[in-house]
Parts: C-alpha cells; structure tokens; sequence
C-alpha cells in the first residue's frame, strides 16, 4: 500500500512501472521542435472524420493502439483506463475509447488530466486491482476552440498571453514490475484561484497552483530541486513559467535550471505564431510520452516531477464572469 506522507502526498510501495507509452500530434505540433519525438504526425485535423470532436476521439483511439503496439499489449490486458479531454462531459474520450471495451474511468482535470490519469492508474496497481492500467489525454485546437473561445471563422483577434491549444494525444500503459520507468510518489493537487478572469491569460491562472503542489512535495519528502534533474510542468507557457519560479522563491525554494515546461517547449515561438506557447491536455500527455519518457528509458535521465497543470472553468462558468480556479498535481517518475 502507498505511503502517505502529508495531505495529498504519497509514496508507492509496489512502485508501479510504465511499461509502454505512445504519442501522436497534428500538422502544427510536428513542425514544432519536438516534431520528430512523437510517434505519430496527422497532417488532416479532421483525421479523415465530418467533424474535430470525431478527430479529437480517434487521436485517443489511435494513441492507445500505438501505446499497446509498442509494448505487445493486448486490449484484454488492461484492467483499467483512465482518460479525459476539454469537450464537455469527456466526449472525445468516451466516444473514442467506447470501442476497446476496457473497463473506464473518465477524468476531469483540464490540462492537468494526464497527472490525474497517472496517478489514478497508479492507485489502481497499487490497491492490488489489477495487473495493467492505462492513462490517456488528447485535446484539439479547434473543439477547444469552440467550446471555451470563438468560432474559427469569427477571425477573433489573439491577445499576447494567449496559447494555443494542441492537437495532440498521449498514453501510458502502467504495470507491475514492467517497464524502465516507476511511479515513486505523487501529490494531489489542491485547487487554487487568485482572482483571475481573463480566459487568454491561463499561465498566470495556472503558475499558482503549480508552485503549491511543487512546494507541497518537496516538503513532504524532505527534498529541493537539486535532488531532480528535471522539474517539468504541464503548460504554463512562458508567462506562467516566468511567474512560477518568482512563486517558490517566496517559499524559499530556488528552481535553477531544473525547470522546463511543456507548453513552451512544444512550438517554435519565433515561426510558429503561438504567442505563450502551447495548451491543452494533449500538450503535456504528448510531450510526456514523447520526449520525456524516451529520454528516462534511454538513461539521459534519472529522475523528474511531472506537474500537469489545469485551469478548472467551464463555458458555464466564463458566460457568469467567474474566475479561473487552477489545479496541478505531481507524479514522480523515476528510471529503474
């Protein structure tokens, strides 16, 4: 059974692996920098689909073929599936995944949701229900797009703080004693919101919530930065990554150069036109499964903190002129 350490912070004891694990982006995100690390570039947004919420599902279905692929893994071999997206009430994912069969949990975390998948899948192992779990997020510019902004063919005007939303998927298949790479610990987030009501400004809704948890965890475990090689959150974006490290070191804690962030990795700010950079569940799962994971397995790395990060409003929400209430929770991930 897992070790709690404080309120929301715990350790695994059977330390769950991640056995396999795939990734799969659009046109845009390939030309990106990190193009060349997924396992899978789609040049159609529409996926050969009559609408993107039919694209966003088969990019979910296509990433857990490819996840399940990689590691000779059949649909019958997995106890468990987490998965959740932006459109309302998990739509890509339930119509997506409706076809495996797998038993299924749909998650709500909004770009923090692949965290949340992680360590749900984990507690899954670690509770004894099974032998194999899975995680797996995606989002689609254009269904977020509608959804949370304007119709594309508003032609709304983008403000400097803005993100752009990633077509993108990721999944990870976990197991018992499979795999390079093992879930130590994690921390669940608490929700935090400072006030902010402005929908194209979420690095700074969201920098909050990720210093909290990162705090939370390196107290609970008597560590600093300098015990990681790598502290990756999900999508800040370069406002909300400029703002976390002036966060911890109001705690006392001092990032380095052990900070990188999803969000700002996965475009090319100077040719791409991405403003803060990239956003949405599928930015952190993708970069995750795509260049994270590969470099652990590889040996480049130890040791990292994955702090996916989610901004919690719904349209609802916006129409009301509610604030934004931000949520990111951590997995350690440790190469064996």
């Amino acid at each position: 059974m897992a070790k709690i350490l404080a309120q929301g912070v715990f350790q695994t004891e059977s330390l769950p692996c991640i056995e396999s694990f795939g990734s799969i982006a659009g046109k845009k995100e390939g030309d990106g920098p990190l193009g060349d690390c997924f396992d899978r570039i789609v040049e159609d947004s529409h996926f050969g689909q009559e609408t993107w919420e039919q694209a966003e599902s088969r990019f979910q279905l296509e990433v857990v073929r490819i996840a399940a692929a990689k590691g000779n893994i059949t649909k019958e071999d997995v106890g468990m599936i987490c998965a959740g997206d932006l459109i309302n009430q998990c739509t890509g994912s339930a119509y997506g995944l409706k076809e495996l069969e797998i038993p299924f949990l749909g998650l709500y975390g909004a770009c923090s949701t692949m965290a949340e998948g992680l360590i749900t899948a984990a507690m899954f192992l670690e509770a004894g229900f099974g032998e194999r779990a899975a995680a797996v997020t995606s989002s689609h510019f254009s269904t977020a797009e509608r959804q949370f902004r304007y119709p594309l063919s508003y032609g709304g005007q983008r403000t400097p703080t803005s993100q752009w939303t990633c077509t993108a998927a990721g999944a990870a298949i976990l197991s018992r004693g499979r795999g390079a790479c093992q879930i130590v610990g994690g921390c669940i987030g608490r929700i935090a919101d400072m006030g902010i009501d402005d929908i194209t400004n979420m690095g700074a809704a969201m920098a909050p919530a990720a210093a909290e948890t990162v705090s939370r965890y390196l107290s609970a475990t008597s560590t600093s930065p300098e015990d990681y090689d790598l502290i990756v959150t999900g999508d800040l974006g370069t406002v909300g990554s400029s703002l976390l490290p002036q966060l911890l070191a109001d705690k006392g804690i001092d990032l380095a150069d052990r900070h990188r962030d999803c969000g700002s990795m996965i475009f090319d700010p100077e040719t791409q036109d991405t403003h803060c950079g990239g956003s949405g569940c599928g930015c952190s799962a993708s970069v995750l499964c795509g260049h994270f994971l590969p470099r652990l397995e590889r040996g480049e790395l130890c040791e990292l903190l994955f702090v996916a990060t989610g901004a919690l409003m719904s349209p609802m929400s916006l129409q009301q002129g509610g604030t934004i209430p931000a949520i990111a929770h951590l997995v350690h991930i440790k190469r064996r």
